[in-house]
């Protein structure tokens, strides 16, 4: 649940970011000492955000990358107990889709 809710934020972040430099794009040719300040102030946060969402990012591919290494060492370790696990799972995902049609 957490991870999704994590690749929704991070979706939106993007989305964003996209919306703000179109934005600014479409703007580039105003003119006008106020919309100087507002386009440098959110070229200026846009760039924050560009690099939050990085790190972000990163942050995210480094705790997958090392949960799947603990999941494969557990794996290894357990091969039988995970295979029941796997099955557990797996019988229940189907009962509960069965049951919704």
């Amino acid at each position: 649940m957490q991870e999704a809710t994590t690749e929704k934020i991070l979706q939106d972040l993007r989305t964003l970011v996209a919306d703000a430099e179109a934005l600014l794009s479409a703007t580039a040719g105003q003119a006008g000492e106020r919309i100087e300040q507002a386009r440098a102030q959110a070229e200026g946060s846009l760039g924050r955000a560009r690099s939050r969402l990085a790190t972000i990012e990163d942050e995210l591919g480094t705790k997958v990358r090392e949960s799947a290494r603990v999941t494969d060492a557990y794996v290894r370790a357990n091969p039988w107990r995970a295979v029941g696990i796997a099955a557990g799972v797996g019988l229940l995902l189907g009962l509960l889709v069965s049951s919704r049609r």
